[in-house]
């Protein structure tokens, strides 16, 4: 989980330059998230964990925190397995 949580901590710093996130800040609260971004996160955690997102998977409650996030790929992959 811990190795979840620095990958996606990176992804997330390169659109959030000036601010450090923590794991239970919601992301789209503070205004930064916009569809491009939205986007560039499926694809980024498609790649990085070998997971597919559904539509019906684009719930923001399941990318609103990096703690969100990872339990989210957690579930994915639990799925797949």
């Amino acid at each position: 989980m811990e190795e979840k949580i620095i990958k996606i901590k990176a992804f997330l710093a390169k659109f959030f330059r000036k601010h450090e996130l923590q794991e239970d800040e919601d992301i789209f609260a503070l205004g930064f998230v916009n569809s491009l971004f939205a986007m560039q996160l499926v694809m980024f955690l498609e790649k990085e964990f070998g997971i597919v997102i559904d539509n019906k998977d684009l719930d923001l409650n399941n990318f609103r925190t990096i703690k969100a996030i990872v339990a989210f790929v957690d579930h994915k992959l639990n799925l797949a397995s």
